[in-house]
């Protein structure tokens, strides 16, 4: 964390990058313009935000920008600009060899119009919780979404956010995930205490969500089914099982990228080495919007915190909860003001790890002065960066499947059933004090 002093004026380059981006939408949509979140590119609007950033506070301007790119090139940043390039790459390479469109056929084939969106959160979720990473899930699954889309006349935005939900859905409650591991560490916390305790809160808004979907889906009707080319199906299930052995992501997309090739260069009529080096390229182009805005929110970031931003997100939500733990339940309003805070940390760094590692100690703190179990604290870290980092339109995850899918951010957002739901269950468990504590212990 920082140790720049408090400042919210640093936050005025945020509030300036989202009052441009969306406001601009928003205002095209209301005068009827087409596809108007595209009129105007994040990575444009983002600029103004920047050059504010860099040019408030006392510091030097050499200064300033070395701590911009930093953020830049900041490890995590970087690890999903890597992730964006194969996710790409492997998408575009699919859908060339016929990949996606066979394993669209196979899927309906086997299973009901009406079960298609409910479906896509399950075996979205059942990746991320087995491979760790909600990018992962969100690059090999986004495609499959897409390809049903133009056989099913359901919403684009719905069936995209099926699988963006079960990603963030299986990440949360992953042993593996970064932000499990970050959250636990931070509050000193045992992995599986941890996830009994989300199981409890995540399990009734999975369940709601899940009922949602089957209520939409009833709504869908399925184009006849084409002949299945099963051998196209093949680097999916590769995907699928890699993903279920818990193997690296990077590994993992790599692998079905490799095999997607080949069986394209032994299947499909003139296709060549070439081809697919033409593909690969393609697929990395694809994800230039997002691999370039990534960087940016990243160096944004690192100035917001350098300049004081996040430390004074701190410091009110310290002072708000001194101010009500004498007037009420002090366990509650601690764990409001850690839920409170990490949210905050999250909309500022558009990255749920990073938001939990930024809060992780102050959270600590206020866990210890309000006497609440670290095994909530940690868990409430989780989930409501996961909450966030689902619904900000800015944030990687929603990015990386608006690329994939030619779909404005705004439109999957909407349709986040489970991230609200979620944000909503524990909310009602932090005012009643559910779980208990002697549940948790069994």
């Amino acid at each position: 964390m920082s140790d720049a002093k408090a400042n919210g004026f640093a936050l005025l380059p945020l509030v300036l990058f989202l009052s441009i981006f969306i406001g601009t939408g928003a205002y095209l949509n209301h005068h009827g313009a087409e596809m108007a979140f595209y009129q105007l590119s994040a990575t444009v609007a983002i600029l103004p935000a920047i050059i504010l950033s860099i040019f408030m506070g006392r510091d030097r301007l050499t200064l300033k920008i070395e701590r911009f790119l930093h953020g830049a090139g900041d490890v995590n940043i970087l690890t999903m600009c890597m992730i964006y390039l194969l996710a790409g790459a492997f998408a575009t390479v699919a859908e060339s060899i016929g990949g996606v469109q066979a394993t669209v056929n196979a899927g309906l084939s086997l299973i009901p119009a009406s079960m298609v969106l409910p479906g896509l959160f399950i075996i979205s979720a059942f990746i991320a919780t087995a491979m760790g990473t909600s990018m992962g899930t969100v690059a090999a699954m986004t495609p499959i979404a897409v390809g049903v889309g133009d056989r099913i006349d359901l919403s684009l935005g719905l069936l995209v956010a099926a699988v963006v939900s079960g990603a963030m859905f299986g990440d949360n409650l992953s042993m593996i995930s970064d932000t499990t591991i970050a959250a636990t560490r931070t509050q000193g916390v045992e992995l599986k205490d941890k996830f009994k305790f989300n199981l409890l809160i995540a399990a009734p808004a999975a369940l709601v969500t899940l009922i949602i979907l089957l209520i939409f889906g009833t709504t869908g009707q399925v184009a006849p089914t084409e002949s299945i080319e099963w051998i196209k199906v093949i680097p999916y299930l590769l995907i699928l099982g890699l993903a279920i052995a818990g193997v690296n992501v990077f590994v993992v997309l790599t692998a079905g990228l490799t095999l997607a090739g080949v069986i394209g260069l032994f299947s499909v009529p003139d296709y060549s080495l070439l081809i697919f080096s033409q593909d690969i390229y393609q697929g990395f182009v694809s994800m230039n919007e997002i691999f370039i805005l990534s960087i940016l929110i990243g160096g944004l970031g690192e100035l917001i915190k350098s300049q004081g931003g996040i430390r004074y997100l701190i410091e009110v939500v310290e002072r708000i909860t001194e101010r009500y733990r004498a007037k009420a339940h002090h366990t509650k309003i601690g764990e409001l003001g850690i839920s409170g805070l990490v949210s905050l940390a999250d909309i500022c760094t558009a990255n749920n790890t990073v938001a939990i590692l930024i809060t992780g100690g102050i959270a600590k703190e206020i866990a210890m002065k309000n006497e609440v179990d670290p095994r909530r604290s940690a868990s409430l870290l989780d989930i409501f960066s996961c909450v966030f980092q689902g619904i900000i339109p800015y944030g990687a995850q929603i990015l990386l499947a608006g690329s994939i899918a030619k779909l404005s951010p705004i439109a999957i957002v909407g349709n986040m059933f489970y991230c609200f739901l979620l944000a909503g269950v524990a909310i009602i468990a932090i005012l009643t004090g559910f779980p208990k504590q002697s549940r948790l212990l069994n």
